[in-house]
């Protein structure tokens, strides 16, 4: 059984599983959104993703605000939960805090010395990658 880590975002959700031992975090794919609104495709995503990797917790990226408050974001990744426990009722969904997640994968990918396109096209990924890992390494 796997973890499934999730960067939700209004245009691309960044998704990452970890290794079947729990140790380390994969990135797997970008799913695009065409609508904030729009979430059929990206589900349809998600469940084959699941089954695919067998995943048995869900690892959803908090976007708190640096003073630790809650913002719009954050009711949009709520919603998004909902939708998530509403049809995968018995996979635990965590909220894990994604402060800086994004900065940390953009420090990443420069230092692999990725241009700006190839950076802009991966960086949701990385996002989850780093959501994920900094979950795996609270567990240990």
């Amino acid at each position: 059984m796997r973890i499934l880590g999730l960067d939700f975002g209004d245009k691309t959700i960044g998704v990452a599983v970890s290794d079947p031992l729990g140790w380390t975090a994969q990135g797997v794919e970008i799913i695009k959104r065409d609508n904030p609104q729009e979430f059929k495709k990206c589900m349809r995503r998600l469940a084959e993703i699941i089954e695919q990797y067998q995943v048995d917790t869900i690892v959803l990226g908090y976007p708190k605000n640096l003073d630790n408050s809650e913002g719009e974001r954050c009711e949009k990744t709520k919603v998004f939960e909902a939708k998530i426990k509403g049809r995968y009722p018995k996979i635990p969904v965590v909220l894990w805090d994604e402060r800086f997640s994004t900065i940390a994968a953009e420090r990443a990918l420069r230092m692999a010395d990725l241009s700006h396109d190839k950076r802009k096209s991966v960086i949701d990924k990385m996002a989850a990658v780093h959501i994920l890992q900094g979950y795996l390494d609270s567990k240990q």
